[in-house]
């Protein structure tokens, strides 16, 4: 299972795992089994005495589990200074920064800027929309990044496609119509993530419904621009499409439709880019509901250090799985500079 070697790896160097929904139980129950398994360091944000009731509710000890409320923080005014100063010549003054910061996600992802927290982790109460407004705002984006996406992992059955069944899917949650330019960025930044993550040597297939002029369109036009754009900012990474996913995963279809050189990822794909949010979605959730494919994510990339979302659905071992991939990323951001 590639949760368990996702665990294993996490354990090396449990990182400060920020969760600003502290009272939620599910993140109560996820924080006590990260601890329990060694796997982060977790920061629950909210009322201590809450926090420490609901736990007891359940049965379970918060030892290891670092407890703190925005609301009587001492580093709160470091933090309010730290916001005026790069939001200098806007109308803010003290008192809406203050009143911003006392949002447990922002003040989460405050720490994470001010390397209080190594990392987030948040939307088991709060909308997407939500983390990635305060993470845009006070974490920001890769420097060549200019748009954040996500990705799922999938863990199939079948051995032959990817690594050894596993692929990445992207982007299947943020983004509902990206342009070429975000397309591109989309792949770089999932490449990335699979390097940090997974320790792949990235395949990038950006997908259509077409493979290398099989067919004409401004959709599939879309995608040619992508892959250009994909190829001039990130040359280090096997990128290739306009691809139709069999050709992207399979050999010897790949052989059939392609005349010439196939390249390094035609065939032999580990990471899929979809044209759009519907193809993207569908595809993830078809494979994991009719192919009983593991599906692990969304998990946000493109900022400038970790952060992630949860589906408001999510149960304590789902959570607990977002944490560790959180904190592997975390690790990376140690030790390269500007992105992992």
């Amino acid at each position: 299972m590639i949760m368990e070697l996702l665990k294993e790896r996490a354990k090396r160097k449990p990182m400060r795992i920020v969760l600003p929904e502290g009272v939620e139980n599910r993140i109560i129950k996820a924080s006590a089994r990260v601890v329990e398994e060694g796997i982060a360091k977790p920061i629950l944000l909210g009322d201590e005495d809450i926090i420490a009731e609901r736990a007891e509710d359940l049965g379970l000890t918060l030892k290891g589990v670092e407890l703190l409320n925005p609301e009587t923080s001492p580093k709160m005014e470091e933090y309010i200074r730290e916001y005026l100063g790069f939001r200098k010549g806007r109308k803010i003054n003290e008192a809406i920064a203050r009143r911003i910061l006392r949002r447990p996600i922002y003040y989460g992802a405050m720490m994470v800027r001010m390397g209080d927290a190594d990392g987030m982790v948040a939307g088991a109460i709060s909308i997407t929309a939500s983390v990635i407004r305060a993470s845009l705002l006070l974490i920001g984006l890769q420097e060549d990044i200019t748009i954040p996406s996500s990705f799922f992992i999938m863990e199939t059955r079948n051995k032959a496609v990817g690594e050894d069944g596993t692929l990445i899917f992207a982007d299947a949650a943020v983004n509902p119509d990206p342009t070429p330019e975000q397309l591109a960025d989309i792949a770089i930044a999932s490449a990335r993530s699979a390097r940090t993550l997974l320790g792949w040597e990235p395949r990038v297939a950006i997908l259509s419904f077409s493979t290398k002029g099989s067919a004409t369109h401004p959709l599939v036009d879309k995608v040619i621009e992508a892959v250009k754009i994909a190829k001039s900012k990130a040359p280090d990474i096997a990128i290739d499409g306009e691809l139709q996913a069999d050709a992207a995963l399979l050999p010897e279809v790949a052989r059939r439709k392609i005349r010439g050189e196939m390249g390094r990822v035609a065939g032999k794909a580990n990471i899929l880019i979809f044209p759009d949010l519907d193809a993207g979605n569908i595809a993830y959730k078809l494979v994991q509901h009719v192919c009983g494919a593991g599906a692990y994510g969304p998990i946000l990339q493109g900022f400038r250090k970790p952060v992630s979302d949860l589906s408001r659905g999510a149960k304590a071992e789902e959570i607990v799985g977002v944490i560790t991939v959180i904190n592997i990323l975390s690790q990376g951001m140690t030790q390269h500079d500007g992105g992992y």
